[in-house]
């Protein structure tokens, strides 16, 4: 068992991302063996979760004219126009069945504001509002975060940053994570900037160890 200071954070691992989601990330369903043997580890277990109105400015449905993958500006920030995902209450913004997470996790919902995307759990994308994530850590004394989930390019990687930024001692469970991005640049590029702002990238096997 982990340290109580520690805290395992689940990215998004919702229907709509997983194979056959509305914005399926390609093998997006093979992070779910590693969190559910994760998962015993650790104390304090958090999940995020993409809970959007259906009006969500990140939707390419609301900007006529621009198909999904177009960058628009929403107020004074570049947002990826995505296909329509993770509606509040609907089964695609449920958490995939197969996750095996106790009843007393912590969940963090995030781009509710219809205004404004959230790829990170702590803050939205303009960094104006927070959602709670990091006072719970604080209020739980949680030093170190290990990360996990969808997807390695933007929900995962954002988190991370944020958490590196708060000071938290942070590292990705790389093999427990999948990126929207097929190109391997890209990748690379996003695990770059990560160990950059001071994040571990490692195997999931490092924390039994």
């Amino acid at each position: 068992m982990r340290s109580k200071r520690e805290a395992l954070i689940l990215v998004d691992i919702q229907n709509d991302f997983l194979p056959g989601g509305a914005l399926a990330v390609a093998k997006g369903d093979e992070v779910i063996p590693v969190a559910n043997r994760c998962v015993p580890e650790f104390d304090n277990v958090i999940v995020t979760q993409d809970w959007h109105p259906p009006n969500h400015s990140s939707f390419a449905s609301q900007h006529p004219g621009h198909p999904a993958g177009d960058v628009v500006k929403v107020g004074d920030v570049d947002q990826v126009l995505w296909p329509d995902h993770c509606v509040q209450l609907t089964e695609g913004a449920a958490f995939a069945d197969a996750l095996e997470i106790r009843c007393d996790v912590a969940i963090f919902r995030k781009g509710t504001d219809p205004a404004m995307d959230s790829y990170s759990g702590f803050f939205d994308n303009g960094h104006k509002h927070a959602t709670g994530l990091h006072e719970y850590l604080r209020e739980h004394q949680i030093k170190r975060l290990f990360i996990m989930g969808l997807a390695t390019d933007y929900c995962v990687k954002y988190t991370a940053l944020d958490a590196a930024m708060l000071n938290f001692k942070t590292s990705v469970l790389i093999d427990g994570c999948r990126s929207v991005s097929q190109s391997s640049d890209d990748l690379e590029d996003a695990i770059d900037e990560m160990k950059a702002a001071g994040v571990q990238v490692i195997h999931s096997d490092e924390i039994f160890s």
